[in-house]
């Protein structure tokens, strides 16, 4: 009793922190190259990426509804157009990620796919009551090809049902490097992960999700947040000529074992109190 007791108060404080949004969400940031075709046009706070392809461009994360022109500025101002977006990905179903898609797919026309996993949880995101578009369900290993470009969708469950990682390879300068795109391994506060009857094997499925992310190749270290991989302080050290500050396959196993450690500790003290 004592642990649904603190959880739904810090659900109930997490909540009202979500209502009232993070001012780096909605604040724009220079939208600019990462590496090969894979640009970055998200805010301060919330993670968008346009991979760019002959045959159309793939966005992934909507984010929340307001956050829509910010994303559209940020392409043009790259010199792409908003309308040759083709396809619409996203990291999990959380409105900071993908409350936006049905304003995207009705000024783009871009088919949304998403893991079947979040499927329930993304039809119940209706703003304005408009119904949420999914045109293709994706299961864990589907690929999604545009242009001579192809992701695959890792399901990476835990922080949502469908959370969703995608790894690419890019060729720059000569060479190909792995992507890899963490949807999410935070815990919450309110995340409940002992005794959740809504979500039974969230906390195995945490575990099994550190161990999927772990085996990943990867050389280019992003997420559906900037400050997962340090986005400020890389995109100040991009400088031409200078070595590519995003190719960070140190940076990428340092944040997986910070966040499986807090992982562990917030879990082992849940356990704690449900004895």
């Amino acid at each position: 009793m004592l642990l649904r007791t603190i959880s739904l108060s810090l659900f109930c404080y997490a909540a009202g922190l979500f209502a009232q949004g993070n001012p780096e969400w909605d604040e724009p940031f220079p939208p600019h190259k990462i590496i090969g075709n894979v640009y970055y046009v998200g805010t301060k706070g919330l993670s968008n990426y346009l991979i760019t392809t002959p045959e159309g461009n793939i966005l992934i994360n909507s984010d929340f509804e307001r956050n829509v022109p910010t994303i559209r500025a940020a392409i043009e101002k790259l010199g792409f157009r908003f309308r040759d977006t083709k396809i619409l990905l996203g990291s999990h179903a959380h409105g900071d990620h993908m409350e936006g898609d049905a304003l995207i797919k009705e000024l783009t026309g871009a088919r949304v796919m998403a893991m079947a996993e979040d499927v329930p949880a993304l039809e119940k995101m209706r703003p304005g009551n408009k119904p949420h578009p999914i045109d293709r369900v994706l299961h864990d290993g589907d690929q999604v090809t545009l242009g001579g470009t192809t992701l695959v969708a890792h399901l990476t469950p835990g922080h949502t049902k469908g959370c969703t990682t995608w790894t690419l390879k890019v060729p720059d300068g000569g060479k190909t490097y792995d992507v890899v795109i963490v949807g999410s391994v935070n815990v919450n506060p309110g995340f409940i992960l002992v005794g959740n009857k809504d979500y039974p094997q969230i906390a195995t499925d945490y575990v099994r999700t550190f161990k999927i992310l772990q085996g990943l190749p990867v050389d280019v270290f992003l997420g559906a947040h900037g400050n997962y991989y340090g986005l400020e302080a890389k995109y100040a050290k991009l400088k031409p000529g200078a070595p590519n500050p995003f190719i960070d396959p140190d940076g990428y196993h340092a944040y997986l074992a910070e966040r499986q450690r807090a992982f562990q500790a917030e879990w082992d003290k849940q356990k704690a109190a449900a004895k």
